[in-house]
């Protein structure tokens, strides 16, 4: 069996590698959990492309039921059909619009099975799967279809913690919670998407980077993909090192930093922060 040891593009800590791996073995779904931007989403696409597998991505939305991710009957087609007289009204089957399940199930390959957000959905959406995910079948009742995995799917599910998963699901799942990267990793990740970048430039945008994330009270924290996002508008506008921690009282942000904190309260209470840490210096 191949073994996920983590790509190029993706830095994956010995845990997470560790976690993929035992999902493999135990042919169980992983779910997985962190704040936004830790990298959940893309942990699916990166695994996939390391084993050579095909990837099936599912969305999940607030108004997303379980139903979708087997198949969904589109009368609606139909009926517009019939009433044009076309032949194909005969077969419903033309009507059975494939979800992501039946798509990873009948792979003519092993997959990677994205079901994203999992959290998203009402709080019956992963108890409606549970059958499925267990014996890897579902039935069709329109056309009296069986449908089985040719090939287990590696399960990757991924939760923002908008809502408690039931016990029941959780027990059906290998867990694996991605922490917040410290400086270090931070750093071999900005690497990864900068290579060359310069050193202090990358230095002191990540010493204000965690300044920011540490401001107590914080509505919303920087993520990583915002982290990106600042160094890239840092390297185009060409800003130096020096100007990311200036002491004029007047430039108390850091430049450019809508790509990193989102909201005027925020930006608020961070200068409110700083200006009263210099003032006491």
């Amino acid at each position: 069996m191949s073994r996920f040891t983590g790509t190029d593009k993706y830095i994956a800590t010995d845990d997470l590698m560790m976690a993929v791996n035992a999902a493999l073995v135990l042919g169980r779904p992983l779910l997985i959990k962190g704040e936004p931007g830790t990298g959940k989403t893309m942990l699916a696409l990166e695994v996939a492309q390391a084993l050579k597998r095909p990837l099936f991505e599912w969305h999940i939305k607030s108004t997303t039921k379980a139903q979708h991710g087997l198949y969904e009957y589109d009368a609606v087609s139909r009926l517009r059909d019939s009433q044009l007289g076309d032949p194909r009204v005969k077969d419903i089957g033309n009507y059975i619009v494939q979800g992501m399940l039946w798509k990873a199930f009948t792979s003519e390959t092993p997959a990677v099975l994205l079901i994203d957000e999992a959290d998203k959905a009402d709080i019956e959406f992963p108890n409606d799967l549970l059958r499925e995910l267990d014996r890897m079948e579902f039935y069709v009742y329109e056309t009296q279809q069986l449908i089985k995995a040719t090939h287990r799917p590696l399960v990757i599910i991924t939760s923002n913690n908008e809502k408690e998963l039931p016990d029941a699901f959780l027990r059906r799942c290998f867990f694996h919670y991605i922490r917040f990267p410290d400086a270090e990793t931070m750093a071999q990740i900005v690497e990864v998407h900068f290579p060359g970048i310069k050193k202090e430039l990358l230095s002191q945008a990540l010493k204000a980077f965690f300044e920011i994330r540490d401001v107590p009270g914080l509505k919303k924290k920087p993520t990583t993909s915002e982290l990106l996002d600042w160094l890239k508008l840092l390297m185009a506008e060409d800003i130096s090192p020096e100007a990311l921690h200036s002491q004029d009282t007047h430039k108390i942000v850091p430049p450019l930093h809508g790509a990193l904190i989102k909201n005027e309260q925020d930006v608020h209470l961070f200068e409110r922060l700083v200006f009263l840490s210099r003032r006491n210096k």
